[in-house]
């Protein structure tokens, strides 16, 4: 059967690194850059599937998820991902690859841009302003901006041959790979669950104990108490029911804020929670 997927050109890899520009036009509380997304991939994907339009409804909506990461090292999943979609990949195949370079590239566009070239630039441009050089606050922001730009390219370049090139060698692994990614997305969330979900019970009773033949009242506190079963199991309930919530009832992000005030303050109020 005749493929009804049409190519990309280098034009097109470049187009929609450019737009990563836009990425933060659509955010919102729900999808975060969701909607952002899609837009900056979106003519992208009406030239790949110009011949099947059910197939372009469903990867657009497959891509209005929730989505978070440093715009300047946007163009390499956005490129990674349209190379994964010319060569038809399966969508959740390309989804859990999408999802699991979220984490990491954030990290690294943050450490990058605000960490690294902004510093720098700033030292030298207000180095140059105390010596009384009137341009350097314009300076300072056009290399920034060329700067940025750099990054947006570069990456983009690199998901682009990471995706056209390795697809072809890789075709018959995207399946593992995918189930690799997945892994590692569901091992850093978990991770994230137990250290910065907060949620322990106050619940304590008195109970006398004999020791030595004196009797001494002692203090139980059930959160030590499942503490010693399975540490950190209440986060990991909240962070469950969340997900749950989500993913089954389509709750969105307001409904959960409302949701985890109101049980948090009444559960305090009544000294369930601390």
């Amino acid at each position: 059967m005749e493929s009804k997927v049409t190519n990309l050109t280098k034009k097109d890899y470049i187009i929609t690194t450019l737009r990563s520009y836009i990425l933060q036009n659509g955010f919102n509380y729900t999808t975060y850059q969701g909607i952002g997304y899609l837009n900056v991939i979106l003519p992208a994907l009406k030239k790949i599937y110009k011949n099947d339009e059910k197939k372009l409804k469903e990867t657009a909506i497959a891509n209005l998820e929730f989505y978070n990461t440093n715009p300047h090292v946007l163009p390499f999943i956005t490129n990674l991902q349209l190379a994964m979609y010319k060569d038809e990949q399966n969508i959740e195949d390309v989804r859990s690859i999408k999802m699991a370079l979220m984490g990491p590239l954030s990290g690294i566009g943050d450490s990058i841009a605000q960490f690294g070239i902004a510093p720098l630039f700033s030292t030298i441009f207000a180095g140059l302003a105390l010596s009384g050089l009137v341009f350097a606050p314009l300076g300072y922001w056009i290399v920034m901006l060329l700067a940025m730009l750099a990054i947006k390219i570069g990456m983009g370049y690199l998901g682009y041959k990471l995706g056209t090139a390795a697809i072809k060698t890789l075709s018959s692994k995207i399946g593992e790979i995918s189930e690799a990614a997945n892994i590692i997305g569901v091992t850093v969330i978990s991770a994230l669950a137990t250290k910065f979900v907060k949620a322990s019970l106050a619940i304590k009773y008195t109970t006398m104990v004999t020791i030595d033949n004196q009797t001494t009242e002692k203090i139980i506190t059930i959160q030590e108490v499942l503490d010693k079963i399975m540490p950190n199991l209440l986060p990991v309930a909240v962070t469950v029911m969340v997900f749950y919530l989500l993913k089954k009832k389509k709750w969105n992000t307001y409904q959960l804020l409302i949701l985890l005030f109101i049980v948090g303050i009444l559960f305090s109020v009544l000294g369930v929670l601390k």
